[in-house]
């Protein structure tokens, strides 16, 4: 039951940081984010919701099978402090980047992120090959919404 806990926490968790993120994302969209211009590898608008909740969810599962090693263990206390932090960057980037229209600042977070997640798939390799796979995905994700932040600050 612990264990079922500590999952549910771990995803809910996640899942709540693009959750509170969301506002400022939704309601730029149809005035601001719209009005730019965009390079052609753009994704579809549609794409972003889901992708988005399905990493969540990864990230929330990555996690758990940290947590579950046991904080007394240094190992996990940092992986586990590293990850909080990227996941803290991760909400900061949509009220950077959407709230305040800015893709010179969300620049400003989103290379420290990618930066803190390849660092947390470094250090979750060594405690859970699958905790660092599963933050694979996120890492490729976070990588294409980089380039995209940057040509955006580039073509407007």
């Amino acid at each position: 039951m612990k264990n079922t806990i500590k999952l549910a926490v771990s995803v809910v968790g996640c899942e709540l940081v693009g959750i509170l993120g969301a506002p400022f994302t939704v309601s730029a969209i149809p005035s601001w984010y719209t009005s730019l211009n965009k390079p052609f590898f753009t994704p579809p608008g549609w794409l972003f919701a889901p992708v988005w909740t399905l990493l969540y969810f990864l990230m929330g599962v990555s996690f758990y099978l940290i947590w579950q090693l046991g904080w007394q263990k240094k190992s996990v206390r940092t992986a586990g402090k590293l990850f909080l932090i990227q996941l803290g960057l991760n909400f900061l980037w949509s009220p950077v980047f959407f709230g305040l229209r800015s893709p010179a600042l969300g620049l400003l977070v989103i290379l420290p992120l990618w930066a803190m997640i390849a660092l947390t798939i470094k250090k979750f390799y060594p405690l859970s090959k699958w905790a660092a796979y599963l933050l694979i995905l996120y890492l490729v994700w976070v990588s294409l919404a980089s380039a995209l932040n940057l040509a955006i600050w580039v073509l407007n």
